[in-house]
């Protein structure tokens, strides 16, 4: 590690954030063709039991997002337009990633360009207070999940992300009517409950293959390949004779966000959830404080300073959707779907 030199490494160090929150890749240009067809075009028997939300509701909803959505984000006069999105349009982890989209873009955030999407609407109580559905889209030519929930008789995005390149959405599992079915957070059907499955992806992205959570997720680029960096990192900037000095490590955690499951066809589920990822580099030397601690560009946005002497804390949050085998068919988790950006900078 003596040719990197001490600048290279702490902008490596840096440099993390984009290897976190790159792009997801080509995803394919349209989802496949049993996520084609939309499920908002079944007919309900006569006979077909009340639901918290109907397929033609959802596709309202759908509709008044997109419409709200792109109003919002277009470039205007208006200054309210952010307060707007985060009281009216967006929940749970979409709430700091909206808002950090507006911040680091001088409030003309990315507008989206939206597809027809194809429905997954589960079949809830009509007492149920919490409802949500998901829907399978391409935005900006690029499929990807969302999911809606509702709160106060309001309905909010509250997660979306985009399918990984190579990945389609598995077969949901369907009623006659076209209704999908919703999983319990404890249930025990498949090889990871939903409750537990951003502990479980948590886990993995910091410890990797020798954390006891090894093999449950397929190894990749935001699960084994997360956690090998994070330890190339903190060996480097703690241990290294020429550059070392300080001390970094980096947290995922699932906090409090919402947990959305729908049962596959095989028996399997398809979960969406959000973690945030809280990374500190900290200068325990009088000569690393010295040479300080760069800043990356992308985090400029919330904190305007270039270097930083003792401390640069840097969160982001992120959203994944990930494909549960059955439990009689155990085998690794795999994620197929992802999105996320830097969301909040401290530093002194």
């Amino acid at each position: 590690m003596r040719a990197y030199g001490r600048r290279k490494v702490l902008a490596l160090a840096a440099g993390v954030l984009a290897a976190a929150t790159a792009c997801t890749g080509n995803a394919p240009a349209e989802p496949s063709k049993a996520a084609a067809t939309s499920s908002a075009s079944a007919s309900p028997s006569p006979s077909t039991p009340a639901t918290a939300v109907t397929q033609a509701e959802a596709a309202e909803e759908f509709s008044k997002f997109t419409a709200t959505d792109d109003t919002l984000r277009a470039p205007s006069e208006f200054q309210g337009r952010l307060d707007l999105e985060l009281k009216d349009v967006v929940t749970g982890g979409q709430l700091p990633l909206t808002a950090a989209a507006f911040l680091s873009h001088d409030f003309a955030p990315p507008r989206y360009r939206w597809g027809t999407p194809r429905l997954f609407v589960p079949r809830f109580a009509p007492t149920e207070q919490a409802p949500w559905f998901s829907a399978l889209v391409t935005r900006d030519g690029s499929p990807t999940l969302l999911t809606f929930a509702k709160s106060a008789d309001r309905w909010r995005l509250s997660s979306a992300a985009e399918l990984l390149s190579g990945q389609q959405v598995p077969e949901i599992q369907l009623d006659a009517d076209g209704y999908a079915t919703a999983l319990a957070p404890d249930d025990k059907s498949v090889t990871i409950s939903p409750q537990f499955m951003g502990p479980v992806h948590a886990s993995v992205a910091e410890t990797g293959t020798a954390g006891p959570t090894a093999g449950l997720l397929a190894p990749g680029p935001y699960t084994t390949e997360v956690a090998a960096q994070i330890a190339h990192l903190r060996d480097v900037l703690k241990n290294s004779e020429e550059q070392g000095g300080y001390s970094y490590d980096s947290i995922f955690s699932a906090d409090n966000f919402s947990v959305y499951s729908l049962r596959t066809k095989d028996g399997g589920a398809l979960i969406q959830y959000s973690l945030s990822r809280t990374s500190t580099t900290t200068a325990v030397t009088k000569a690393a404080e010295d040479e300080g601690i760069p800043v990356p560009e992308p985090a400029r946005w919330a904190l305007d300073k270039q270097r930083v002497r003792k401390s640069l804390r840097l969160i982001e949050t992120h959203q994944y959707a990930t494909v549960v085998p059955p439990l009689k068919a155990p085998a690794a988790a795999t994620v197929i779907a992802h999105d996320g950006a830097l969301t909040r900078t401290s530093g002194q």
